[in-house]
Protein backbone atom coordinates (compact mmCIF):
# COMPACT_ATOMS: atom_id res chain seq x y z
CA UNK A 1 0.00 0.00 0.00
CA UNK A 2 1.34 3.47 -0.93
CA UNK A 3 1.87 6.29 1.57
CA UNK A 4 -1.08 8.16 0.06
CA UNK A 5 -3.38 5.15 0.37
CA UNK A 6 -2.33 4.77 3.98
CA UNK A 7 -3.21 8.39 4.66
CA UNK A 8 -6.63 7.95 3.08
CA UNK A 9 -7.40 4.93 5.26
CA UNK A 10 -6.14 6.33 8.58
CA UNK A 11 -8.51 5.33 11.43
CA UNK A 12 -9.95 7.96 13.75
CA UNK A 13 -8.03 8.50 16.99
CA UNK A 14 -9.22 5.83 19.42
CA UNK A 15 -10.24 8.17 22.23
CA UNK A 16 -12.40 10.36 19.97
CA UNK A 17 -13.97 7.42 18.15
CA UNK A 18 -14.81 5.62 21.41
CA UNK A 19 -16.26 8.84 22.86
CA UNK A 20 -18.54 9.16 19.82
CA UNK A 21 -19.83 5.62 20.42
CA UNK A 22 -20.43 6.42 24.11
CA UNK A 23 -22.36 9.55 23.12
CA UNK A 24 -24.55 7.58 20.70
CA UNK A 25 -25.52 5.18 23.50
CA UNK A 26 -26.20 8.09 25.90
CA UNK A 27 -28.36 9.83 23.27
CA UNK A 28 -30.34 6.62 22.71
CA UNK A 29 -30.93 6.32 26.48
CA UNK A 30 -32.06 9.97 26.67
CA UNK A 31 -34.48 9.49 23.77
CA UNK A 32 -35.96 6.44 25.52
CA UNK A 33 -36.44 8.55 28.68
CA UNK A 34 -38.00 11.36 26.64
CA UNK A 35 -40.53 8.93 25.17
CA UNK A 36 -41.66 7.86 28.67
CA UNK A 37 -42.07 11.50 29.77
CA UNK A 38 -44.13 12.21 26.63
CA UNK A 39 -46.42 9.32 27.55
CA UNK A 40 -46.87 10.83 31.03
CA UNK A 41 -47.77 14.20 29.47
CA UNK A 42 -50.33 12.47 27.25
CA UNK A 43 -51.91 10.95 30.39
CA UNK A 44 -52.36 14.42 31.91
CA UNK A 45 -53.74 15.68 28.60
CA UNK A 46 -56.36 12.92 28.64
CA UNK A 47 -57.36 13.99 32.17
CA UNK A 48 -57.74 17.59 30.98
CA UNK A 49 -59.79 16.52 27.94
CA UNK A 50 -62.02 14.40 30.17
CA UNK A 51 -62.62 17.32 32.52
CA UNK A 52 -63.66 19.54 29.59
CA UNK A 53 -66.56 17.17 28.85
CA UNK A 54 -67.79 17.26 32.45
CA UNK A 55 -70.07 19.81 34.04
CA UNK A 56 -68.63 23.23 34.86
CA UNK A 57 -68.27 22.94 38.63
CA UNK A 58 -65.72 24.34 41.07
CA UNK A 59 -64.44 20.83 41.78
CA UNK A 60 -63.93 20.19 38.07
CA UNK A 61 -62.28 23.61 37.54
CA UNK A 62 -59.77 22.91 40.34
CA UNK A 63 -59.21 19.37 39.04
CA UNK A 64 -58.45 20.74 35.57
CA UNK A 65 -56.07 23.38 36.93
CA UNK A 66 -54.22 20.75 38.99
CA UNK A 67 -53.90 18.51 35.91
CA UNK A 68 -52.69 21.50 33.90
CA UNK A 69 -50.03 22.37 36.48
CA UNK A 70 -48.85 18.73 36.54
CA UNK A 71 -48.71 18.68 32.74
CA UNK A 72 -46.77 21.96 32.58
CA UNK A 73 -44.29 20.79 35.23
CA UNK A 74 -43.80 17.53 33.33
CA UNK A 75 -43.36 19.53 30.12
CA UNK A 76 -40.58 21.50 31.84
CA UNK A 77 -38.91 18.21 32.83
CA UNK A 78 -39.33 16.93 29.27
CA UNK A 79 -37.76 20.07 27.81
CA UNK A 80 -34.80 19.79 30.20
CA UNK A 81 -34.25 16.20 29.03
CA UNK A 82 -34.48 17.37 25.41
CA UNK A 83 -31.84 19.99 26.20
CA UNK A 84 -29.58 17.28 27.67
CA UNK A 85 -30.08 15.06 24.59
CA UNK A 86 -29.38 17.97 22.24
CA UNK A 87 -26.23 18.90 24.21
CA UNK A 88 -24.96 15.33 23.73
CA UNK A 89 -25.82 15.55 20.02
CA UNK A 90 -23.83 18.79 19.77
CA UNK A 91 -20.83 17.17 21.52
CA UNK A 92 -21.03 14.20 19.13
CA UNK A 93 -21.20 16.48 16.09
CA UNK A 94 -18.28 18.56 17.35
CA UNK A 95 -16.13 15.42 17.67
CA UNK A 96 -17.14 14.23 14.22
CA UNK A 97 -16.26 17.66 12.79
CA UNK A 98 -12.82 17.49 14.43
CA UNK A 99 -12.24 14.01 12.97
CA UNK A 100 -13.35 15.16 9.54
CA UNK A 101 -10.98 18.15 9.74
CA UNK A 102 -8.12 15.80 10.69
CA UNK A 103 -8.87 13.57 7.70
CA UNK A 104 -8.94 16.61 5.41
CA UNK A 105 -5.55 17.73 6.77
CA UNK A 106 -4.09 14.23 6.22
CA UNK A 107 -5.47 14.05 2.69
CA UNK A 108 -4.08 17.48 1.86
CA UNK A 109 -0.59 16.35 2.94
CA UNK A 110 -0.84 13.18 0.85
CA UNK A 111 -2.16 15.13 -2.14
CA UNK A 112 0.65 17.70 -1.87
CA UNK A 113 3.28 14.92 -1.84
CA UNK A 114 1.74 13.24 -4.89
CA UNK A 115 1.59 16.51 -6.83
CA UNK A 116 5.23 17.24 -5.93
CA UNK A 117 6.41 13.86 -7.26
CA UNK A 118 4.35 14.20 -10.45
CA UNK A 119 5.72 17.68 -10.97
CA UNK A 120 9.29 16.34 -10.59
CA UNK A 121 8.65 13.57 -13.11
CA UNK A 122 7.06 15.91 -15.67
CA UNK A 123 9.89 18.47 -15.37
CA UNK A 124 12.52 15.95 -16.65
CA UNK A 125 13.46 16.07 -20.31
CA UNK A 126 13.36 13.01 -22.57
CA UNK A 127 17.20 12.84 -22.62
CA UNK A 128 17.26 12.93 -18.77
CA UNK A 129 14.72 10.15 -18.59
CA UNK A 130 16.65 7.94 -21.10
CA UNK A 131 19.99 8.57 -19.34
CA UNK A 132 18.38 7.82 -15.98
CA UNK A 133 17.04 4.48 -17.22
CA UNK A 134 19.77 2.35 -18.91
CA UNK A 135 17.16 -0.36 -19.47
CA UNK A 136 14.00 0.37 -21.44
CA UNK A 137 11.95 -1.85 -19.11
CA UNK A 138 12.83 0.43 -16.17
CA UNK A 139 11.55 3.39 -18.13
CA UNK A 140 8.19 1.71 -18.79
CA UNK A 141 7.93 0.63 -15.14
CA UNK A 142 8.35 4.25 -14.09
CA UNK A 143 5.68 5.30 -16.58
CA UNK A 144 3.31 2.73 -15.06
CA UNK A 145 4.06 4.01 -11.56
CA UNK A 146 3.44 7.58 -12.74
CA UNK A 147 0.07 6.53 -14.15
CA UNK A 148 -0.77 4.85 -10.82
CA UNK A 149 0.25 8.03 -9.01
CA UNK A 150 -2.07 10.11 -11.18
CA UNK A 151 -4.96 7.79 -10.34
CA UNK A 152 -4.11 8.19 -6.64
CA UNK A 153 -4.15 11.97 -7.03
CA UNK A 154 -7.60 11.74 -8.63
CA UNK A 155 -8.78 9.52 -5.75
CA UNK A 156 -7.33 11.94 -3.21
CA UNK A 157 -9.06 14.90 -4.86
CA UNK A 158 -12.39 13.03 -4.84
CA UNK A 159 -11.89 12.06 -1.18
CA UNK A 160 -11.01 15.64 -0.29
CA UNK A 161 -14.13 16.95 -2.05
CA UNK A 162 -16.33 14.41 -0.25
CA UNK A 163 -14.77 15.23 3.14
CA UNK A 164 -15.32 18.94 2.54
CA UNK A 165 -18.99 18.33 1.69
CA UNK A 166 -19.32 16.13 4.79
CA UNK A 167 -17.78 18.84 6.97
CA UNK A 168 -20.12 21.49 5.57
CA UNK A 169 -23.14 19.23 6.19
CA UNK A 170 -22.03 18.56 9.79
CA UNK A 171 -21.54 22.29 10.37
CA UNK A 172 -25.08 22.99 9.11
CA UNK A 173 -26.43 20.21 11.34
CA UNK A 174 -24.56 21.69 14.28
CA UNK A 175 -26.07 25.13 13.64
CA UNK A 176 -29.55 23.55 13.58
CA UNK A 177 -28.88 21.69 16.85
CA UNK A 178 -27.74 24.91 18.53
CA UNK A 179 -30.89 26.68 17.31
CA UNK A 180 -32.97 23.80 18.71
CA UNK A 181 -31.14 24.11 22.02
CA UNK A 182 -31.92 27.82 22.22
CA UNK A 183 -35.58 27.09 21.40
CA UNK A 184 -35.73 24.40 24.11
CA UNK A 185 -34.30 26.81 26.69
CA UNK A 186 -36.81 29.49 25.70
CA UNK A 187 -39.58 26.89 26.01
CA UNK A 188 -38.51 26.06 29.59
CA UNK A 189 -38.85 29.73 30.51
CA UNK A 190 -42.29 29.89 28.84
CA UNK A 191 -43.49 26.74 30.60
CA UNK A 192 -42.39 28.12 33.97
CA UNK A 193 -44.30 31.36 33.30
CA UNK A 194 -47.39 29.36 32.35
CA UNK A 195 -47.09 27.14 35.44
CA UNK A 196 -46.86 30.18 37.72
CA UNK A 197 -49.88 31.75 35.97
CA UNK A 198 -51.92 28.56 36.44
CA UNK A 199 -51.02 28.45 40.13
CA UNK A 200 -52.07 32.11 40.52
CA UNK A 201 -55.31 31.38 38.68
CA UNK A 202 -56.01 28.49 41.06
CA UNK A 203 -55.24 30.65 44.12
CA UNK A 204 -57.48 33.48 42.86
CA UNK A 205 -60.31 31.05 42.14
CA UNK A 206 -60.08 29.52 45.61
CA UNK A 207 -59.84 32.90 47.34
CA UNK A 208 -62.86 34.30 45.50
CA UNK A 209 -65.04 31.25 46.00
CA UNK A 210 -63.79 30.18 49.46
CA UNK A 211 -63.96 26.68 47.99
CA UNK A 212 -67.77 26.90 47.87
CA UNK A 213 -69.73 25.74 44.85
CA UNK A 214 -72.42 28.42 45.29
CA UNK A 215 -69.80 31.18 45.20
CA UNK A 216 -68.29 29.64 42.07
CA UNK A 217 -71.68 29.57 40.37
CA UNK A 218 -72.19 33.23 41.23
CA UNK A 219 -68.72 34.11 39.86
CA UNK A 220 -69.42 32.26 36.60
CA UNK A 221 -72.80 33.99 36.31
CA UNK A 222 -71.21 37.43 36.78
CA UNK A 223 -68.55 36.72 34.14
CA UNK A 224 -71.16 35.43 31.71
CA UNK A 225 -73.21 38.59 32.21
CA UNK A 226 -70.09 40.70 31.53
CA UNK A 227 -69.33 38.70 28.41
CA UNK A 228 -72.86 39.04 27.08
CA UNK A 229 -72.81 42.79 27.70
CA UNK A 230 -69.49 43.16 25.91
CA UNK A 231 -70.68 40.98 23.03
CA UNK A 232 -73.76 43.17 22.61
CA UNK A 233 -71.57 46.27 22.48
CA UNK A 234 -69.29 44.69 19.90
CA UNK A 235 -72.21 43.53 17.72
CA UNK A 236 -73.67 47.06 17.80
CA UNK A 237 -70.34 48.49 16.66
CA UNK A 238 -69.96 45.89 13.90
CA UNK A 239 -73.53 46.44 12.71
CA UNK A 240 -72.52 50.02 11.84
CA UNK A 241 -69.69 48.83 9.58
CA UNK A 242 -70.30 48.45 5.85
CA UNK A 243 -67.77 47.30 3.29
CA UNK A 244 -67.81 45.82 -0.19
CA UNK A 245 -65.33 42.96 -0.56
CA UNK A 246 -64.21 41.93 -4.05
CA UNK A 247 -64.20 38.10 -4.01
CA UNK A 248 -61.39 38.06 -6.59
CA UNK A 249 -59.13 39.86 -4.10
CA UNK A 250 -59.24 36.83 -1.80
CA UNK A 251 -57.43 33.53 -2.40
CA UNK A 252 -59.70 30.76 -3.69
CA UNK A 253 -60.78 28.30 -1.04
CA UNK A 254 -58.61 25.24 -0.79
CA UNK A 255 -56.64 22.98 1.53
CA UNK A 256 -53.29 24.42 2.60
CA UNK A 257 -53.94 28.08 1.76
CA UNK A 258 -53.31 28.59 5.48
CA UNK A 259 -51.20 26.37 7.71
CA UNK A 260 -52.51 24.79 10.90
CA UNK A 261 -52.26 27.08 13.96
CA UNK A 262 -51.73 24.02 16.18
CA UNK A 263 -49.76 20.82 15.80
CA UNK A 264 -51.64 17.50 15.94
CA UNK A 265 -54.68 19.34 14.58
CA UNK A 266 -57.70 17.22 13.62
CA UNK A 267 -60.41 18.91 11.55
CA UNK A 268 -63.15 16.82 13.18
CA UNK A 269 -65.59 17.39 16.00
CA UNK A 270 -64.31 16.49 19.45
CA UNK A 271 -67.75 15.16 20.30
CA UNK A 272 -67.97 12.54 17.54
CA UNK A 273 -65.83 9.42 17.59
CA UNK A 274 -63.47 10.75 20.29
CA UNK A 275 -60.69 11.83 17.89
CA UNK A 276 -57.21 12.27 19.33
CA UNK A 277 -55.34 15.53 18.95
CA UNK A 278 -56.53 19.13 18.92
CA UNK A 279 -60.00 18.64 17.44
CA UNK A 280 -62.86 21.11 16.91
CA UNK A 281 -65.09 22.01 19.86
CA UNK A 282 -67.20 24.54 17.88
CA UNK A 283 -67.43 25.09 14.14
CA UNK A 284 -67.95 28.32 12.19
CA UNK A 285 -71.39 29.86 11.66
CA UNK A 286 -74.76 28.95 13.10
CA UNK A 287 -73.65 26.03 15.23
CA UNK A 288 -75.91 24.39 17.81
CA UNK A 289 -74.20 26.39 20.56
CA UNK A 290 -74.55 29.67 18.66
CA UNK A 291 -78.21 28.94 17.91
CA UNK A 292 -78.93 28.07 21.55
CA UNK A 293 -77.25 31.28 22.75
CA UNK A 294 -78.88 34.03 20.65
CA UNK A 295 -78.24 36.54 23.45
CA UNK A 296 -74.54 36.22 22.61
CA UNK A 297 -74.42 35.56 18.87
CA UNK A 298 -77.46 37.61 17.78
CA UNK A 299 -78.22 35.27 14.91
CA UNK A 300 -74.92 35.89 13.09
CA UNK A 301 -73.32 32.70 14.33
CA UNK A 302 -69.90 31.81 15.65
CA UNK A 303 -67.25 34.00 13.99
CA UNK A 304 -64.42 31.45 13.97
CA UNK A 305 -63.47 27.87 14.84
CA UNK A 306 -62.67 26.70 18.37
CA UNK A 307 -59.94 24.07 18.69
CA UNK A 308 -59.42 21.99 21.80
CA UNK A 309 -56.06 23.03 23.22
CA UNK A 310 -55.03 22.86 26.86
CA UNK A 311 -53.16 25.70 28.55
CA UNK A 312 -49.61 25.95 27.24
CA UNK A 313 -50.19 24.40 23.81
CA UNK A 314 -47.90 26.16 21.28
CA UNK A 315 -49.76 28.31 18.71
CA UNK A 316 -48.22 28.98 15.29
CA UNK A 317 -48.70 31.61 12.58
CA UNK A 318 -50.92 30.22 9.83
CA UNK A 319 -49.04 32.13 7.11
CA UNK A 320 -46.27 34.67 6.54
CA UNK A 321 -47.38 38.13 7.59
CA UNK A 322 -47.12 41.10 9.93
CA UNK A 323 -48.55 41.28 13.45
CA UNK A 324 -51.06 44.11 13.31
CA UNK A 325 -51.85 43.89 17.02
CA UNK A 326 -51.06 41.73 20.05
CA UNK A 327 -53.53 42.41 22.90
CA UNK A 328 -52.57 41.35 26.41
CA UNK A 329 -55.94 41.53 28.20
CA UNK A 330 -55.01 43.89 31.05
CA UNK A 331 -58.09 46.12 30.87
CA UNK A 332 -61.11 43.86 31.27
CA UNK A 333 -59.77 40.39 32.17
CA UNK A 334 -62.04 37.34 32.33
CA UNK A 335 -64.84 39.16 30.56
CA UNK A 336 -63.64 40.30 27.14
CA UNK A 337 -64.35 37.41 24.79
CA UNK A 338 -60.91 37.27 23.19
CA UNK A 339 -58.73 37.56 26.29
CA UNK A 340 -55.16 37.74 25.04
CA UNK A 341 -55.27 37.78 21.23
CA UNK A 342 -53.07 38.29 18.16
CA UNK A 343 -54.13 39.64 14.77
CA UNK A 344 -51.83 38.94 11.79
CA UNK A 345 -52.22 40.43 8.28
CA UNK A 346 -51.07 38.19 5.42
CA UNK A 347 -49.97 39.09 1.85
CA UNK A 348 -52.88 37.08 0.38
CA UNK A 349 -55.40 39.67 1.75
CA UNK A 350 -56.45 37.39 4.62
CA UNK A 351 -56.00 38.16 8.32
CA UNK A 352 -55.98 35.59 11.11
CA UNK A 353 -57.00 36.09 14.74
CA UNK A 354 -55.80 33.84 17.59
CA UNK A 355 -57.73 34.33 20.85
CA UNK A 356 -57.84 33.16 24.50
CA UNK A 357 -54.04 32.86 24.62
CA UNK A 358 -52.16 32.39 27.87
CA UNK A 359 -48.85 33.87 26.68
CA UNK A 360 -47.96 36.04 23.67
CA UNK A 361 -44.53 35.75 22.01
CA UNK A 362 -44.77 38.46 19.32
CA UNK A 363 -45.13 42.25 19.20
CA UNK A 364 -46.96 44.81 17.07
CA UNK A 365 -45.37 45.26 13.65
CA UNK A 366 -43.28 42.09 13.85
CA UNK A 367 -42.85 40.06 10.67
CA UNK A 368 -43.63 36.38 11.16
CA UNK A 369 -43.21 33.27 9.03
CA UNK A 370 -45.68 30.47 8.45
CA UNK A 371 -45.29 27.94 11.27
CA UNK A 372 -43.51 30.38 13.62
CA UNK A 373 -44.37 30.16 17.33
CA UNK A 374 -46.46 33.23 18.23
CA UNK A 375 -47.90 32.25 21.61
CA UNK A 376 -49.53 29.58 23.77
CA UNK A 377 -53.20 28.67 24.07
CA UNK A 378 -55.05 29.24 27.31
CA UNK A 379 -58.31 30.35 28.87
CA UNK A 380 -58.05 34.15 29.04
CA UNK A 381 -61.19 36.18 28.49
CA UNK A 382 -64.52 34.52 29.14
CA UNK A 383 -64.27 30.81 28.40
CA UNK A 384 -65.83 27.64 29.79
CA UNK A 385 -62.54 25.82 29.24
CA UNK A 386 -59.13 26.34 27.61
CA UNK A 387 -59.13 26.37 23.82
CA UNK A 388 -57.89 28.30 20.79
CA UNK A 389 -60.40 30.51 19.01
CA UNK A 390 -59.17 30.88 15.40
CA UNK A 391 -60.76 33.44 13.06
CA UNK A 392 -60.09 34.23 9.40
CA UNK A 393 -61.09 37.63 8.01
CA UNK A 394 -60.72 39.69 4.86
CA UNK A 395 -57.86 42.06 5.74
CA UNK A 396 -59.63 45.04 4.17
CA UNK A 397 -62.62 44.50 6.49
CA UNK A 398 -60.80 44.49 9.86
CA UNK A 399 -60.62 47.55 12.09
CA UNK A 400 -59.09 47.85 15.57
CA UNK A 401 -60.64 50.45 17.83
CA UNK A 402 -58.27 53.25 18.80
CA UNK A 403 -55.68 52.24 16.18
CA UNK A 404 -54.67 53.84 12.85
CA UNK A 405 -57.18 56.66 13.09
CA UNK A 406 -60.08 54.49 14.25
CA UNK A 407 -62.11 56.04 17.07
CA UNK A 408 -61.32 54.69 20.56
CA UNK A 409 -63.89 52.57 22.32
CA UNK A 410 -64.75 53.00 26.01
CA UNK A 411 -66.64 49.95 27.22
CA UNK A 412 -69.74 50.54 29.30
CA UNK A 413 -69.03 47.22 31.02
CA UNK A 414 -65.45 47.97 32.09
CA UNK A 415 -65.51 51.75 31.99
CA UNK A 416 -62.12 51.58 30.24
CA UNK A 417 -60.81 51.76 26.69
CA UNK A 418 -60.73 48.41 24.93
CA UNK A 419 -58.81 47.46 21.81
CA UNK A 420 -61.24 45.39 19.77
CA UNK A 421 -60.88 43.91 16.26
CA UNK A 422 -64.11 44.72 14.42
CA UNK A 423 -65.41 43.61 11.03
CA UNK A 424 -68.78 43.61 9.25
CA UNK A 425 -70.57 40.28 8.92
CA UNK A 426 -69.27 39.64 5.39
CA UNK A 427 -65.69 40.20 6.56
CA UNK A 428 -65.65 36.91 8.50
CA UNK A 429 -64.64 33.82 6.53
CA UNK A 430 -64.89 30.14 7.39
CA UNK A 431 -61.39 29.02 8.49
CA UNK A 432 -62.06 25.46 7.32
CA UNK A 433 -62.27 26.79 3.74
CA UNK A 434 -58.57 27.61 3.87
CA UNK A 435 -56.91 25.13 6.29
Amino acid sequence: MTALALLLSLPAPKTQASRIEELKKDIEAKNSEIKKIEEEIEKYQQEINKSLKQAATLKNAIYRLNATIKKLNTSIYLTEKQIEATSLEIERLNLEIILTQQKIFSNKKGLAESLRRINEAESQSLVEIILKHPHLSDFFNDLERLETFQKEVHTALKSLTDLKASLEAKNEELKKKKEDLQAYRARVIDQKILTDASRRQKSILLSRTKNREAAYRKLVSQRLAQKEALEREIRQLEAQLRIEIDPSSLPPAGHGVLGYPLKNLVLKSCWKGNPKGNCITQFFGNTDFATKNPQIYKGVGHRGVDFRASIGTPVYAAEDGVVRFAYRDKVCPNAYYGGKWILIDHPNNLSTLYAHLSLIKVYNGQKVKRGQLIGYSGNTGYVTGPHLHFTVLATKAVRITGENGEPPYISRVCGKELKIPLAPHNGYLNPLSYL
